[in-house]
């Protein structure tokens, strides 16, 4: 599929993005946004785009790892708070877990138990490329069970021709460039 990059933006975040073939496996190609956050220029400007799609959020909530670098640089734009939601058997007891099923098998995610409350609160999910969506859906089934309102997610490159957007339906995805 071809890429659409129709704003400055967009077209910012492919000349950066890394194409890696048959990676993870024969026929992907990866999309590596390393060169992007690496350059200051680039991580400036997709700080900025996530932080406009994440204004009214009381939290960010950033998906290990990449995810991390995003949602930190966000809240930090907006003047609040950041949580990780981190791979399975990251943290330490007690955690809150959602499993969920990848192509090639299962995953889970999870997040602290306590020292953090999440009841009423709005969040933001940030992550670098939704593909199939199923890691996004299952972070926002986890922070809303904890007793969170997802307003949005927010990812620097969405690959369309995979409908991720379907998994995380009805929350609605800002995406700073689709390929």
């Amino acid at each position: 599929m071809g890429v659409v990059a129709v704003t400055p933006l967009g077209e910012l975040i492919i000349a950066k993005t890394r194409q890696v073939p048959d990676f993870p496996t024969p026929g992907v190609t990866f999309k590596d946004l390393t060169p992007l956050f690496a350059d200051a220029a680039g991580l400036a400007a997709v700080t900025d785009g996530l932080a406009e799609a994440a204004h009214g959020a009381d939290l960010v909530a950033g998906l290990d790892a990449r995810g991390f670098l995003l949602a930190a640089a966000v809240a930090t734009r907006l003047d609040l708070g950041v949580l990780a939601v981190r791979k399975g058997g990251k943290l330490p007891p007690p955690v809150h877990r959602e499993s969920y099923r990848l192509e090639y098998g299962t995953a889970a995610l999870e997040i602290p138990a306590e020292g953090i409350t999440l009841l009423g609160r709005r969040v933001v999910i940030v992550d670098d490329v939704l593909a199939t969506g199923g890691t996004v859906a299952a972070a926002r089934r986890l922070l809303e069970r904890c007793g969170a309102t997802v307003q949005a997610a927010a990812v620097v490159l969405e690959l369309a021709a995979l409908d991720g957007r379907r998994a995380i339906s009805p929350v609605p995805v800002h995406s700073l460039c689709l390929a």
